[in-house]
This record gives structure tokens, sequence and C-alpha cells, in this order.
């Protein structure tokens, strides 16, 4: 937005902010796998959503396109930064003491995944996108966001293999 934008228009993106950053930090989390980082992406991704503020609100779902900054942020940062981050011990919201094994072994699987396949993933089964809003979220074409997913639920499926067997029949 530039210097000295309307004030409603400041507070149509502070009303948005405030109510879109549980969510994507939420989003942001499950792609680094790092609160710390998880809160950084979402800073850059409200850096950028608000210096296009006035074409971000003219957008058919101002949800969607700060999803799509939001896993650009990540793809970005994924290639500046080729070093693998290690899984602090997180603070996350509260799951049923049974979900807790089987949540922590679905996040270590997608540690394991390359970055887009992780946020091919997240945007497919978490964001809950078809494979078409997925490519435009991402840049590429259906075919790609297909064959990528198929690739990732088979690594998923090969290091949860014996995981989620164990805590099945625990």
């Amino acid at each position: 937005m530039a210097r000295g934008g309307s004030a409603e228009a400041r507070e149509r993106f502070r009303e948005y902010a405030v109510g879109a950053q549980p969510h994507l930090r939420r989003s942001a989390y499950l792609l680094c796998g790092d609160w710390h980082t998880a809160e950084d992406l979402v800073q850059t991704t409200f850096g950028r959503l608000f210096r296009s503020w006035p074409k971000v609100m003219r957008a058919d779902s101002v949800d969607a396109y700060a999803r799509t900054v939001l896993f650009r942020a990540f793809l970005d940062l994924k290639k500046k930064d080729r070093r693998t981050v290690a899984l602090d011990d997180a603070p996350e919201p509260a799951a049923r003491p049974d979900d807790a094994d089987l949540r922590l072994a679905v996040r270590n699987a997608l540690d394991t995944l390359p970055p887009r396949a992780r946020a091919v993933v997240v945007l497919r089964y978490w964001e809950d996108l078809t494979v078409e809003q997925t490519a435009d979220a991402l840049g590429v074409s259906a075919g790609t966001v297909k064959s990528q997913t198929s690739r990732a639920i088979a690594m998923l499926r090969q290091h949860l293999g014996s995981a989620v067997g164990e805590l099945i029949h625990d």
C-alpha cells in the first residue's frame, strides 16, 4: 500500500490480519515444522499483502491470495536456505492423548518431504484445496500437482508405514 494509504484501507488490512493470523500460522507451521520460522513466514506474508493491499482487496478471495503469498514465501525461503532445520519441541494445540503419537509421527513424516512436495500436501490436505487451486497457488500445472501429490503420498506411506502400524496395534 502506498505511503499515506487511506485510514479505511489500513483498518481493513488490520482486521484481516488479526482474523487470518491463526490459520496462516498453523499452515506455515505445517510447512516448515518450526513455530519461529512459521511466525517469520506469516509476517513476510502480511508485509507483502500490505504493500499490495488495494490489489488484494479486489481479488476474488483474499484468503486464497494470502495462501498463495504464504506458500510462495515458504518456497522462496527454502530456495535460499537449503540446510535442514531440526524440529524443536514446539508447543502446539492440545491433542487427545490417543492422537498425540500419531500426530507426532505425521509431523515427523512431513519433515522428510522436500519443500515443494510438503507444500503440495499441506495445500491439498490441510487447506483442502483442489488440484487446480493448488496449481494456481504454486504457479505450476495441474499435472505437476498430481504427480507431486502422488510422490509425496508414497513417501509419507513409506515413512509412516511401520509407525502407523505400531500405533494402531498398541
